[in-house]
């Protein structure tokens, strides 16, 4: 059963979504949806003993996270989620802290370029110049992860196919939150869910377009990954929960995993909204969630 703060969140989000539907956000919707992203950051504060610098991965700009305790030699790369329209480094902070600390490594989330005003292949470039970047810097690929939420989680899925096409080393193991893996958006749960998600809704043809371009195919495997050949990938760890449109995109990301002999662990949460790990200091279920999280990603760097 879900927490009472877990269903008093939801209601909220839902009171709020109600009155700002993205389907009436009109054709300059993705700026109302940074702007209402980002206008959170200035309510959150790193929690104690997790510290910030920015950086450049090359020419990506974002930011190392760091908790106390967390080892200097291992990595996460973290891929933010947001439509590929909205969000940064900044949005996601109180997740990539309590993945710092859980995992016990330094956090490199990265501020790729956004949709519209730079389509795909725009942030799987940055994505993979920010992971060779590392690689530059002395780290070895075994002492790397990769992790994403949403448009994060199905960039992440596209980013190791991208590097294993490419022949570069492939960092120890990967998850992916809510992944966005189809931006056709052909799974059922687009429909059938989308009345219990109060985060998306129905509505994400604008941001696929925005992403896609005029000219780009919504099915290309690196668009969505649910049409890539997962074969040779690492480890991966996927979460979803059940009142969200990208249920199914999940599950058939797991089995395209799968299909390929990949090893690849699905945990379905019950009752839970899109991306609830995003709230650490409100949920115990995101709470949980870094936990196992984090368990996976030391487990598979050890």
């Amino acid at each position: 059963m879900a927490s009472l703060q877990s269903y008093l969140l939801y209601q909220m989000i839902r009171y709020w979504r109600r009155r700002h539907p993205i389907g009436e956000f009109g054709p300059d919707g993705y700026k109302s949806v940074r702007k209402t992203i980002e206008s959170g950051v200035k309510q959150g504060r790193l929690p104690p003993g997790v510290y910030l610098e920015p950086t450049r991965a090359g020419d990506v700009p974002g930011e190392w996270i760091h908790a106390v305790g967390a080892r200097a030699d291992k990595v996460l790369l973290y891929l933010h989620g947001g439509g590929y329209v909205a969000g940064s480094p900044a949005s996601h902070r109180a997740l990539t802290a309590a993945l710092s600390r859980e995992a016990r490594v330094r956090v490199l989330a990265i501020d790729y370029r956004l949709a519209p005003e730079h389509p795909y292949p725009a942030a799987l470039d940055d994505a993979v110049a920010a992971y060779t970047w590392l690689l530059d810097q002395g780290y070895s690929a075994g002492s790397i992860t990769l992790g994403g939420d949403s448009a994060g989680g199905g960039l992440s899925a596209a980013t190791l196919v991208r590097l294993r096409d490419g022949g570069v080393a492939l960092p120890a193991a990967a998850f992916m939150l809510s992944p966005w893996a189809d931006l056709a958006g052909t799974g059922e749960s687009v429909r059938t869910r989308a009345a219990l998600d109060p985060m998306l809704g129905g509505d994400l043809a604008a941001f696929a377009s925005y992403y896609v371009g005029p000219d780009g195919d919504p099915r290309h495997p690196l668009i969505s990954p649910i049409h890539a050949d997962m074969r040779g990938l690492p480890p991966i760890l996927i979460q979803v929960g059940t009142r969200e449109v990208l249920h199914d995109d999940a599950i058939r990301l797991a089995e395209r995993v799968r299909a390929g002999q990949g090893r690849v662990e699905l945990e379905v949460w019950d009752d839970m909204i899109h991306v609830f790990q995003v709230f650490p200091s409100l949920l115990p279920e995101a709470r949980r969630a870094i936990r196992r999280i984090g368990e996976f990603l030391r487990a598979e760097l050890a």
